[in-house]
């Protein structure tokens, strides 16, 4: 009976080799995260309220980018011709040939982007650096690291990590693939998998008590 056993064993072992090779084992993902949580978010603008000589400027620059999943150069480039504050929409002209998309603005956000156009009534851009210019990547990049820092961050924050918080806190909250492609303004639904595929949302109803 041992022999039989130990037969066996031994046929399970080889069953799970290729020519007698033992299959490389899977490493673990090590990769650190890029993109921000909500609460992540929630930091980043009380950062911006709280901290700078820019405030207002600061806070709408990250509630933009997270809202609306802007990429750093769609960002600086916002125009207040872009902008309908009595209508309560913003045109989003996508980078990279995507898709130019409206958004609607929410009160938090009216309020704020008013704010600034009051005290900014003569500016093109949304968006102005101290010099009276309109912001770059660069600039962008330096305040948001700025902002990270004083949040107490636990991961190293970029411009796009914004824009990938919006992907994943949409698919999280249930929106369906292809309207957060055009949300994101996506020419290709392979672009907006990466926030579905790690989304529970998609399996809500798959079993119900």
């Amino acid at each position: 009976m041992s022999n039989v056993i130990n037969l066996a064993t031994r046929l399970e072992g080889l069953s799970a080799t290729e020519n007698g090779k033992v299959p490389p084992k899977r490493r673990p993902d090590a990769r650190p995260r890029k993109h921000l949580v909500p609460s992540e978010v929630a930091a980043l603008l009380k950062a911006a309220r709280r901290s700078g000589r820019y405030r207002l400027r600061d806070e709408i620059a990250v509630l933009m980018a997270y809202r609306h999943g802007l990429r750093a150069s769609e960002l600086v480039n916002l125009q207040w011709s872009q902008i309908d504050l009595r209508g309560a929409t913003i045109t989003i002209r996508r980078a990279k040939g995507g898709m130019t998309t409206e958004h609607p603005l929410r009160r938090i956000e009216l309020r704020l982007l008013g704010k600034l156009r009051r005290e900014s009534r003569e500016a093109a851009y949304v968006l102005m650096s101290e010099r009276g210019t309109p912001w770059s990547t660069s600039n962008w990049r330096k305040v948001l690291q700025r902002l990270a820092a004083v949040a107490k961050l636990p991961i190293t924050v970029n411009p796009h990590a914004l824009r990938h918080a919006c992907g994943f806190k949409l698919a999280a909250d249930g929106v369906d693939t292809r309207g957060l492609s055009h949300y994101l303004g996506h020419r290709s639904l392979q672009s907006t998998e990466r926030y579905t595929a790690q989304s529970a949302a998609r399996f809500k109803d798959f079993f119900r008590d």
